[in-house]
């Protein structure tokens, strides 16, 4: 029986993936026939060890001889010098022909003997290039466990040095290469002894730009899902499915397969809208090493941190610079993607996790310095009272924060509601915020608790007017979600301003207002 598989390598017969094949044909006929060399550069758990053995399957079967090798698990002493180097390398190249190529094999382990330096190297691979007779790929994957050592450069630098001489028709090599890692092998001089000031030229400037998108379209998921509906016959929606999960998950391949692996063997393959949301919780809620990178790599930058901030309290749009380094490590490690000439956080499920996350610190450092017994918050047949919520939350800002200065208020008031909040709904519900309201002064919160979904928009008042216009949006977003009530909470940093809370009905919705 096949499982959804989120360790490793996933196999098609043995696990449920959704289909790739037009990516796989794309990049073989737009990079290995073209005889590129080139990264597969994708944040952790991105699908490159698939791709790579998909890709590998593929284009065997077409003719090339293809050598994956992998970096990892390859101990120091293979990065003393370059004579154990080269070995390793051969050796490993050696290990994978055994079974298919059983002579060059032999040849390899019988030429490594004379090899002491990259210079031989070299030599050895244009002979083993002309005895294979056939188009040969190398592929390395899990560059970056030795994309840090100077002599694994060396390496990648021959590499290049082979192919501009191949291609003025003096030497033979490796028709394509393709390395995978997180880390683009071009941009290395960034992560290369960042504590020395000399600077190292890229060894692999001459790779061209992989600019496939390995994200899972809401048609891919759709595969999986049909492929999984066969065998287990839910009787889901699976249109709506696939767009819940790209919605949610903007199609990074872990978290796809993670939340239906989720759905499949903890929730009695519920796979419809709630079963999504109970999912997303229980993916929030328990370690691994995907969030842990997430999480330990805003910690490591304080300027991707304070970015993060900046996108995400603030609501500001902030522009994409290729150029601009913190930019390019949150678009790196997965955290931050370019849409529409904009950086903005690259899914929902991120978005919550680091809301969480900043919470957490929120409270830890006692900014909330009470949280609220969610029990009183309960009505009856577990249904959210918000109103009563909204209303302790204007007692409590007006208890502890009134004499807070404005600037305080306006960087944190966002989350100190979200920290409010978050112990009261914790467990059974489930909040995220709407990413195309985050601008404006204003931000949409949508919690789902029991089912029911409340909308509350937190608006910076300046003025009445623009209060007009945040109450013209609200409805809007709520005519959208076919919703008929919304919450309004509004920050006024005015000396004089009253705590109102009222109950007011425009176009035909109603709307739970307060002032904080």
């Amino acid at each position: 029986m096949k499982k959804f598989n989120v360790t490793g390598l996933c196999i098609p017969e043995r696990n449920y993936m959704v289909d790739t094949s037009k990516k796989i044909d794309e990049v073989i006929l737009k990079y290995i026939d073209e005889g590129e060399y080139f990264t597969i550069n994708r944040p952790r758990q991105y699908g490159k060890t698939t791709t790579m053995y998909l890709l590998n399957k593929k284009i065997s079967k077409e003719g090339y001889l293809v050598i994956s090798i992998s970096f990892e698990g390859i101990g120091e002493s293979s990065f003393e010098n370059e004579k154990e180097l080269s070995k390793t390398v051969l050796e490993l190249m050696a290990d994978i022909l055994e079974y298919k190529e059983k002579e060059l094999s032999d040849f390899l382990n019988k030429e490594l003997k004379k090899v002491d330096n990259l210079k031989s190297l070299s030599k050895l691979i244009s002979k083993f290039i002309i005895k294979a007779e056939k188009k040969v790929v190398l592929m390395i994957d899990e560059v970056d466990k030795s994309s840090n050592n100077k002599l694994f450069l060396n390496f990648i630098g021959m590499l290049r040095e082979k192919y501009l001489r191949r291609n003025a028709g003096e030497d033979y090599t490796f028709h394509s290469v393709i390395l995978a890692g997180v880390h683009d092998i071009k941009n290395l001089k960034l992560r290369y002894r960042k504590d020395e000031e000399r600077i190292y030229n890229s060894p692999w400037n001459i790779a061209a730009d992989f600019d496939i998108d390995m994200s899972f379209s809401s048609e891919e998921i759709s595969s999986m899902l049909i492929d999984y509906e066969k065998d287990n016959k839910t009787g889901m929606d699976i249109e709506k499915m696939s767009d819940l999960l790209r919605d949610f998950t903007s199609g990074y391949p872990f978290l796809v397969s993670k939340l239906c692996k989720i759905i499949d063997e903890k929730l009695n393959k519920e796979f419809t809208e709630e079963g999504l949301r109970k999912a997303i919780n229980k993916l929030l809620n328990e370690k691994n090493t995907l969030f842990d990178d997430v999480i330990k790599n805003i910690e490591n930058n304080r300027e991707l941190y304070e970015l993060i901030r900046v996108l995400m309290l603030k609501g500001e749009q902030v522009p994409y610079f290729s150029t601009n380094k913190v930019i390019d490590i949150g678009l790196m490690y997965g955290i931050l993607i370019e849409k529409q000439g904009k950086v903005v956080i690259s899914n929902k499920i991120f978005e919550v996790l680091l809301y969480n996350h900043m919470i957490g610190d929120m409270i830890v450092n006692r900014h909330i310095k009470t949280t609220p017994n969610r029990n009183q918050f309960i009505k009856e047949n577990n249904i959210l009272d918000m109103e009563k919520i909204l209303e302790k939350f204007q007692l409590f800002m007006k208890s502890e924060y009134r004499d807070k200065d404005e600037k305080f208020i306006e960087r944190e008031g966002r989350l100190l509601f979200l920290s409010f909040l978050k112990p009261i709904i914790n467990g059974e519900g489930f909040y995220f915020v709407e990413p195309e309201t985050r601008q404006d002064n204003r931000m949409d919160i949508v919690v789902v608790y029991n089912k029911i979904k409340y909308i509350i928009e937190l608006k910076i008042w300046h003025g009445e007017e623009m209060k007009k216009q945040g109450i013209k949006q609200l409805c809007g977003y709520l005519e959208g979600q076919g919703e008929d009530k919304g919450y309004l909470v509004i920050f006024n940093f005015n000396k004089g301003k009253k705590y109102e809370k009222k109950m007011v009905e425009i176009d035909g919705k109603i709307l739970f207002e307060v002032v904080v």
